[in-house]
């Protein structure tokens, strides 16, 4: 007489809730989410203010400028016009890194040289030396070592030859400089006769472009809407 197959086994039902995180079990220098990022902090890193959301250990920041890390700001950081918006953060422990829900990335330079706009870069090791772009807005990374930027959505990598949005352009690494383009014949169009009479309306990424050209990749977020503006190390305004 033959038995009945046994009762399939059931999984055993996953844990809900929120994960909950300590000092052990946050990731080392990789994201938690898309949204933050975790710094397995033992020496220095330069910080953009208003970028680190927590920290577990001892960790002390202190203003470019201040005096007791003017050596490593010497090697390490060339750009007058942002210095106030930036910090050192020494010591050891986990840090978190985020700002206001936009992607967080972390991306690694061998010998490279990278250039990106300055509100989406928020940390960077000692090693990579900060400098002041020719393009307005922009800063650039020479050198060897990890940085971590956000972007409003996620980022692409594209090979020039190629046009892009100003306003979805992110940055580029290892290539010339871009241009402006002009699509003179759209201005010259209907657009451009309200434009002449009203001198309302905005430039798009079809009127305007960055024109990149030369070997090296460029960065594009899958948005045309640059990072908010805030300035730097401030908080939320009241009932925000």
């Amino acid at each position: 007489m033959s038995h009945p197959p046994p009762p399939p086994s059931v999984p055993p039902t996953p844990p809900t809730g929120p994960v909950v995180h300590d000092a052990w079990t946050l990731p080392s220098n990789d994201n938690v989410n898309p949204y933050a990022f975790s710094v397995a902090l033992d020496g220095q890193w330069f910080l953009q203010k208003g970028k680190m959301i927590a920290y577990y250990g001892q960790i002390d920041f202190q203003a470019i400028g201040a005096g007791p890390l003017d050596h490593l700001v010497a090697e390490n950081f060339h750009s007058p016009t942002h210095a106030a918006d930036w910090v050192v953060a020494q010591g050891r422990g986990r840090m978190l890194l985020a700002d206001r829900s936009y992607d967080i990335n972390s991306y690694d330079l061998d010998e490279g040289n990278l250039t990106i706009r300055s509100g989406n870069l928020l940390a960077f090791q000692p090693g990579l030396s900060l400098k002041q772009s020719i393009i307005p807005g922009f800063l650039t990374l020479i050198g060897t070592g990890t940085f971590v930027a956000a972007s409003n959505g996620a980022v692409h990598f594209v090979e020039p030859p190629v046009r892009v949005d100003p306003q979805a352009l992110v940055g580029w690494a290892d290539c010339p400089s871009p241009c402006h383009h002009y699509d003179h014949a759209y201005l010259r169009g209907v657009l451009g006769g309200v434009r002449a009479l009203t001198g309302l309306g905005g430039a798009s990424g079809e009127e305007h472009q960055y024109e990149f050209v030369g070997a090296g990749q460029v960065l594009l977020q899958s948005t045309e809407s640059v990072l908010a503006e805030r300035p730097t190390g401030a908080g939320p305004a009241p009932g925000t």
